[in-house]
């Protein structure tokens, strides 16, 4: 007896409606995306700049050049991860019509299986045009201060700095310490890191604000609860491109003095530390990473624009949150999450309300989890998000 054609039976079922749905779904939202991007003028950028790095005078100039390579690096990824995306989908969809039309299960569960493949590849898409404000591209500068709960504060600070250089190695970012003062008992008082790779601005401006800790002190003798109180301020590390900020010689004092080390054959003996003061606002930065007074003078001056940079975005919003006559629920300085060690273990982001327990891995840099809770919540609520920056 004849069997009846597989074709109609697949297309009578359920699994035929979910797939055709995908295939739908996908399409409209890569198109979507390629214009969100502007696909088709990324390419002609990059062309550009490939004809600029083929020039033989291209490495004339060091600095312009590097500037170019990373754009032309950044632009090169965002074209490669959409033409994936495309290609999975394209293929998953030529395949699933070619399976349906041949009565072939296997073939549809294997067309089934790489449309979801592209769906992933889409949402990453998707949510990294959270990350499409002026200056999310760039690297970071994080600056941690210890804030109310005295030693147990400080130690906290430590422990928040050990946390940021971790989740900069697990994301493959370059890690440097810039500056640290150390504290008389315990732990540390400020520091400030460098945190460079693409989009960890992007990533790391929503780590600003201040973190609390709760646990048993270790610094007590009579083993009671602590609240500690950190601030961290994460900061665009700008180039003289990116911004433009006049800092005049006039209103710096420079002060250069011994950089702290461990001791030994690795102790710094020159006075290659330096700590500028921009005198109108009071603001200090130093910087004691490198052996060379000029490159840590340099990093410095960097520090000091993003800072600069940072009182006026901090400006700006003060003046919209008095136009609109309300104080937004996430802002500076807000305490936003909470790392609770006792008396059970829990982190809670107090803007999302993201909870996990495995409070070990978060200290241990595992912290993507809330980055991306925080970025798309931006982007549902309507909040400003990078796009808007």
């Amino acid at each position: 007896m004849p069997q009846a054609p597989i074709t109609a039976s697949l297309t009578a079922l359920p699994e035929h409606a979910k797939v055709a749905l995908r295939i739908s779904d996908l399409d409209a939202r890569i198109g979507e995306l390629r214009g969100i991007f502007d696909y088709e003028a990324k390419r002609e950028k990059l062309e550009e700049l490939d004809a600029q790095t083929a020039d033989p005078e291209f490495w004339s100039n060091a600095e312009r050049a590097q500037d170019v390579v990373r754009e032309q690096s950044t632009i090169k990824k965002l074209i490669e991860t959409i033409d994936d995306a495309t290609k999975v989908y394209e293929d998953g969809r030529d395949l699933y019509e070619l399976a349906r039309e041949e009565g072939d299960d296997d073939s549809v569960r294997e067309a089934w299986t790489q449309l979801e493949h592209a769906e992933d590849l889409v949402a990453r898409l998707e949510f990294r045009r959270m990350l499409a404000g002026p200056h999310d591209a760039l690297g970071a500068i994080v600056s941690i201060n210890a804030g109310a709960g005295g030693v147990d504060s400080q130690d906290w600070a430590d422990m928040l700095l050990r946390m940021y250089h971790r989740y900069g190695e697990r994301m493959g970012f370059r890690v440097q310490i810039l500056d640290v003062q150390e504290a008389e008992q315990a732990g540390i008082r400020s520091a400030e890191l460098s945190i460079d790779g693409e989009y960890a601005y992007g990533y790391l401006r929503a780590e600003i604000g201040v973190h609390r800790l709760v646990r048993i002190s270790p610094f007590d003798a009579q083993a009671r609860r602590q609240t500690s109180f950190v601030s961290v301020m994460v900061m665009p590390d700008l180039d003289d491109d990116d911004v433009e900020i006049e800092i005049r010689d006039v209103d710096l004092r420079e002060d250069t003095y011994r950089a702290s080390g461990k001791g030994g054959q690795h102790v710094n003996k020159t006075d290659s530390a330096v700590r500028l003061t921009h005198l109108p606002t009071g603001i200090v930065v130093a910087c004691q990473a490198e052996r060379s007074q000029h490159k840590n003078r340099d990093k410095a001056m960097r520090m000091l624009k993003a800072r600069l940079w940072t009182l006026e975005e901090q400006k700006r919003q003060a003046k919209l949150d008095a136009l609109q006559g309300e104080k937004k629920s996430i802002e500076w300085g807000s305490q936003i999450r909470s790392y609770v060690l006792h008396p059970y273990q829990q982190v809670n982001d107090h803007r999302t309300a993201l909870k996990v327990s495995n409070v070990s891995a978060v200290l241990d840099g595992d912290l993507q989890a809330f980055v991306e809770a925080y970025l798309l919540a931006q982007g549902k609520e309507g909040a400003p998000t990078a796009e808007d920056d």
